[in-house]
Formats: structure tokens, sequence, C-alpha cells
């Protein structure tokens, strides 16, 4: 699925989108997220984490230093920025997060995981910069596109 996001506008409504359509389930698809710098990858997360419950105790930036942050929003997102991590290499205590169960994952530059700890059933979404704006090209399982097509229509699901 393809959508065009003309705006910033846009793009934080996809992240209040994606925020509707999935926080409410038990274990939510871990959100892989890819493109170059500068094309609204945290942006997206902020929204994300801003339309969730226990938003308030949460400032969302851009965990390139520290590789994760955690949120403590229902559910707790952990937000992890992989541009730093050296050959697909996480250590332990990364690793257990990501496969802990016990958070909703966002990853930026999920490029950089090694195929063996891509969590199962996720959500890819490719952004890139188009002209002023930018391009989400998102992909999932049949049912979840449908689901979040429909979200994104504005129509009940």
């Amino acid at each position: 699925m393809l959508i065009v996001l003309n705006e910033l506008a846009d793009t934080l409504r996809l992240g209040r989108v994606l925020a509707a359509t999935f926080a409410r389930r038990e274990r939510p698809p871990a959100l892989l997220l890819f493109g170059g710098l500068g094309a609204g990858k945290t942006t997206l997360v902020r929204a994300l984490v801003e339309s969730l419950p226990g938003a308030e105790q949460a400032e969302v930036t851009s965990p390139s230093f520290n590789i994760v942050n955690l949120y403590p929003t229902t559910p707790p997102v952990a937000h992890f920025d992989l541009y730093r991590l050296e050959n697909g290499r996480m250590d332990d205590e990364i690793f257990e997060i990501l496969e802990s169960g016990r958070t909703w994952n966002v990853v930026e530059w999920a490029d950089r995981l090694s195929p063996a700890d891509v969590p199962n059933n996720p959500v890819h979404i490719v952004l890139q910069t188009h002209g002023t704006g930018r391009t989400a090209q998102i992909q999932a399982n049949r049912a979840d596109e449908e689901i979040l097509s429909k979200a994104l229509a504005g129509k009940q699901g």
C-alpha cells in the first residue's frame, strides 16, 4: 500500500492511525521503519506515541545514542534506532527488550536488523522524501493491510 504524505500533518495522521489500528491488540505487530535521514521516521513515531494513553509522561526523541527509548504508554512502546548499530549486532539487553513481548516495538533503521532478529508478522514502512512531501510504502499481512486501509480511508473496520 502506497500513501502520499504531502504535508507534515499527513505524517502525523499516519502515526495516529497506526496507533488506533494496532495499539489495542494484545501484542501489536512490530513496526519496522526504513528510510534515509530526514525521511520522517521519528516524526511518525512521535505521532504514534502521542496518541497513546500515558503519552504525557513520554518525551519522544530519536534514540540514536541509546539505541532504545522506552515510553510509559499503554501499551508501552520500545522505540529502537539502529542507525549506530554495527554489523546488525545487538547487545543482550536490547535483544531481550525486542523479544520480551512486553512492549510494542517500533524500529527505525530496521534494515540493520539481522534476518534472525526480525519479529514475526511485522509491518514494514518505507518512508521516502518525494518532492516537498513524503511517501510511505506499507507492507503487512493481508488482514492488517485491509484494516489499515479502511482506517486511513476513515471507515470503520
